[in-house]
């Protein structure tokens, strides 16, 4: 999911969805330089990692934001960072010493 996000393009595409409940591809290409095969491209990288879901409602396909996926990663982050943060403190500690 992360290498999805590093991505600027894909991330610019998550922010874009979190503003809106959901969006069409044409939608999300208008916002950007990107063509629509581009924009469907970065979707399914994202879709692949269960950052978004397609949703078909009558002839168009909207894709919708999987949120509870971005708070997983959330989560990983602050264990990550208060791991880190430990770390750094008994370094601290140990130069002081």
């Amino acid at each position: 999911m992360f290498a999805a996000l590093g991505d600027v393009t894909r991330l610019g595409l998550v922010g874009q969805l979190s503003a809106a409940k959901a969006r069409s591809i044409s939608a999300l290409a208008a916002e950007t330089r990107l063509t629509r095969q581009a924009v469907t491209k970065h979707l399914k990288v994202l879709q692949q990692v269960g950052l978004v879901r397609p949703q078909r409602v009558g002839r168009e396909q909207l894709y919708v934001l999987q949120p509870e996926i971005l708070a997983e990663a959330e989560g990983y982050l602050r264990a990550v960072s208060a791991s880190w943060d430990d770390a750094l403190a008994r370094l601290q500690t140990y130069l002081e010493g």
